[in-house]
């Protein structure tokens, strides 16, 4: 019993020393985490200041990465007023033409360019960009020449037209994708480049393009 007695104490002295170890390691992590919040709080860094994954990306325009060229703002208000004048002469083709190749490259309008002024529109508001609610007057001078045409008439102009604006717009376009610093409208080039894409296609699919048209096309092109 005695030895027993002698062999307890020194278990005893251990358990106090574990136990005040593990209170002062408790006080120190308290005291560290205090020290982390107030000085967070002094320098605006605590975790309600931390950055998001947007944030991170965040550019001058304000949540979105990359900085605005002159030719990325030209380019959102090109994408607005194409749409503005193409959606109208795609529904005009429904009731104007006598070729079911004009009302289907017609409804290929419609879409695409619905889905790239919605994209278009949402761009503007979180870029800050402000884009037109009209064509431009030659846009919406077209629009009135298709309004005037039927049949055979209409055919004809509405492959002029719109494969003639679709081939100007598409060199913009590429030169928009290679070079913009903005992750948004690298997003909206590469949207509009599949739709045009798919829209010169239907056009052509028409057996209506012209020579004269692609010449006209090429003309726009820097030498």
């Amino acid at each position: 019993m005695k030895s027993h007695a002698r062999n307890s104490r020194p278990t005893s002295n251990r358990g106090r020393l574990i136990a005040t170890a593990l209170a002062l390691t408790a006080v120190v992590a308290a005291v560290s985490v205090w020290l982390w919040q107030r000085n967070s709080s002094a320098d605006g860094s605590d975790s309600a200041h931390l950055p998001t994954a947007n944030a991170a990306l965040a550019g001058p325009q304000g949540g979105n990465a990359g900085a605005l060229s002159a030719l990325d703002k030209t380019f959102l208000t090109k994408v607005r007023q194409a749409g503005l004048w193409e959606m109208p002469a795609g529904r005009l083709a429904q009731t104007h033409a006598s070729s079911e190749a004009i009302k289907r490259a017609g409804m290929h309008l419609l879409e695409g360019h619905s889905k790239l002024d919605q994209l278009a529109r949402e761009d503007s508001e979180a870029l800050n960009v402000p884009i037109p609610d009209q064509a431009t007057a030659e846009q919406q001078g077209w629009v009135d020449q298709l309004k005037n045409a039927q049949g055979r008439e209409f055919d004809q102009l509405f492959v002029d037209l719109l494969r003639a604006s679709h081939g100007k717009i598409f060199i913009t376009i590429g030169e928009v994708r290679a070079t913009t610093k903005n992750s948004m409208i690298r997003r909206l080039a590469t949207q509009t480049n599949n739709t045009v894409q798919d829209h010169m296609d239907v056009l052509e699919d028409t057996g209506l393009v012209t020579d004269a048209t692609l010449n006209d096309v090429a003309s726009t092109i820097p030498k």
